[in-house]
């Protein structure tokens, strides 16, 4: 009998110390980082000084995002030449020399975006901020986005191992 409380015993210790309060979270290996381009939209005005850019991860590559995935903005904002754009990470502040200030921001959840302008002054003094403007949206794994230099377009196109020639082109 103690050989069989003995056996009993030993059995439970491994079946408790096998189990765990710890959540195993684990991480999607199989995301497909994507990117995809809006050119030439006119932002619309939705208040006083600010305009935005609305749309759905449905409507622009088909669907929802994972959620371990994050999501990175890029604005056009000059060419060096017809090959070489140049390309701003929003969100990002211009401050004129004036004094006047115009901010580029976004937001976004799985299903949906908002690209945002907003201004300290009549941004229809300056359409060129907010018409005929073209954005890269990069999917990343949130996890990869937290361990590179996101400010570096280039980077993290090459990181992603994204080509140009992968990359969607959307017109609104």
């Amino acid at each position: 009998m103690k050989k069989i409380f003995t056996l009993f015993a030993f059995v439970s210790f491994l079946a408790i110390s096998s189990c765990t309060t710890e959540n195993n979270i684990q991480e999607d290996h199989d995301t497909i980082p994507e990117a995809f381009e809006i050119k030439n939209v006119n932002l619309a005005k939705v208040a006083n000084n600010e305009y935005n850019l609305k749309s759905t991860f449905q409507y622009e590559i088909g669907g929802n995002l994972y959620d371990d995935e994050t999501v990175l903005i890029y604005r056009l904002t000059s060419l060096i030449n017809s090959t070489t754009p140049v390309w701003q990470l929003i969100p990002r502040t211009i401050y004129f020399d004036n004094g006047q200030e115009l901010d580029y921001d976004y937001d976004f959840s799985k299903v949906d975006f908002i690209i945002t302008a907003r201004g300290t002054y009549n941004l229809l003094d300056t359409p060129g901020y907010i018409n005929n403007q073209t954005f890269r949206v990069v999917i990343v794994p949130s996890a990869l986005a937290a361990s590179m230099d996101t400010s570096n377009y280039s980077a993290v196109m090459n990181t992603l191992k994204i080509t140009e020639s992968q990359v969607q082109k959307v017109k609104l």
